[in-house]
């Protein structure tokens, strides 16, 4: 076999393994290459969330509420979970909304008042705060424009002697509960008119209101949605004469924010106006 015919040969013989190896590299034969790490999955839990905006005393429908993945790590463990209820049947029988639900806020069992608790109205006060009830009309309630979940000053009217009569704000920025028996704001609603007012006070103030509505009369003073001026449900500043005036004089009211000249006349014993 002369030199030409091997070097032919094994040229050919060095083509052949190199088109084996190239093949076994295609069909995954070859030395494993380095592979690509894959994070682990995150564990989510399923939470339960309101699926719509809520109200305090709204009724609980399964529509109203789904579920959401959320990061097991992130769940609080107020949150009601699917694993804690079972479904959503089971949480929303006989249950009512106890504190606003934004859409998309996880649902806790202190936001919503189960069938078998106590009373909607004991449910929805505050640790250490009590519910009194006052008597309201359009001219002691600003027209009607006061709802549940409004916050409030409460004012004491008095006459005093000689046809003076005396104002002073006994409580400053105290949530209203109810309007009669309205305790929700529905989105259609603007006015409610209304015979009685619950508050929500502490133990000391309530004895407050409880007095000085034997002293004279309660009117109810609208407060801003954002007011920083005041400590939340706290007591006025020196509970004296601030509207001092002789019958027949004039006195500043303010309603809805605009000042007004009344006659502050009393006679036969009728509250002012």
């Amino acid at each position: 076999m002369n030199t030409k015919r091997l070097i032919v040969l094994g040229i050919a013989g060095i083509m052949a393994i190199a088109a084996a190896l190239l093949a076994r590299g295609m069909m995954g034969g070859g030395t494993p290459g380095a592979t690509a790490k894959v994070a682990p999955q995150m564990p989510m839990s399923d939470v339960l969330i309101a699926s719509s905006a809520l109200q305090p005393g709204q009724a609980l429908t399964a529509d109203q509420l789904r579920w959401q993945k959320w990061p097991t790590s992130s769940v609080d463990s107020t949150f009601i979970t699917r694993d804690s209820v079972g479904s959503i049947d089971d949480v929303v029988k006989g249950s009512v909304v106890r504190s606003p639900l934004a859409a998309g806020q996880p649902v806790t069992n202190a936001a919503i008042v189960h069938g078998d608790a106590v009373g909607l109205m004991a449910a929805m006060l505050n640790p250490g705060m009590r519910a009194i009830s006052m008597p309201v009309n359009t001219d002691s309630g600003a027209g009607g424009f006061i709802l549940p979940n409004d916050r409030v000053d409460l004012i004491l009217i008095r006459k005093g002697d000689n046809n003076h009569v005396n104002s002073s704000t006994l409580l400053t920025d105290i949530r209203v509960l109810a309007v009669d028996q309205t305790f929700k704001q529905d989105k259609d609603t603007k006015t409610v008119i209304g015979k009685t007012a619950t508050l929500e006070v502490t133990p000391a103030q309530a004895e407050q209101v409880a007095k000085a509505q034997n002293q004279g009369t309660l009117s109810l003073s609208l407060r801003p949605l954002v007011s920083g001026d005041t400590p939340v449900a706290s007591n006025a500043p020196a509970a004296g004469r601030t509207g001092d005036q002789e019958g027949g004089d004039q006195v500043s009211i303010i309603r809805y924010g605009i000042a007004r000249e009344s006659s502050a006349i009393v006679q036969g014993g009728a509250k002012p106006q």
